[in-house]
Order: structure tokens, then sequence, then C-alpha cells
């Protein structure tokens, strides 16, 4: 992993922590879309799998909004696309 996708991750960490969430894994995609028009910005490819109480009883897109919502102007300047799971407590496998 290079300086900027451990800055991005960092950052992307940092903002999810409003979630409190129990688990969250960040991973750094963009070199499996190298050359991808999207890529062209020098914004990255993200996955996120994370698990939090916040997303106890609320459907699929409303724990996305959450996520999108936490990273905020990030998809502006640093994420291009964003791959999330987002999982309440007892979905965890």
């Amino acid at each position: 992993m290079n300086n900027l996708s451990a800055s991005r991750i960092a950052k992307i960490e940092q903002r999810l922590a409003v979630l409190n969430p129990i688990s969250c894994q960040i991973e750094d995609d963009s070199a499996l879309h190298a050359g991808h028009a999207g890529a062209a910005s020098g914004a990255g490819h993200f996955r996120v799998t994370i698990s939090s109480e916040k997303f106890n009883g609320i459907k699929s897109i409303q724990r996305h909004r959450l996520v999108y919502d936490a990273v905020g102007d990030l998809m502006q300047t640093d994420i291009h696309a964003l791959v999330i799971t987002a999982l309440a407590p007892s979905e965890v496998p």
C-alpha cells in the first residue's frame, strides 16, 4: 500500500467513525481499475465492509445513505467508486 492509499483509507476510516462501527474494513481496489476512465481523475476505488448498531432495523439503501453521508465530500475528492457492505451486528458471519 502506498502513502496516498494509506492516507485515503485513514480519511475514510475517520469519517466512518461517526457510525460507531463494531468492525470496519476498508480496501483500496484502485489498482484493479487502472486505465478506467473514472480513474483518470486520480480518485480511488474502495471497498468498505462495516458493521454498526446504527444499521439495526433499517434497509440496505438507508445503510448505504448513512455511509455516503459519513464520507461526505470525500466522494468529490478522494473516492471515485465505493462498494459498500453494511451489516447490523446480528448479520456478521
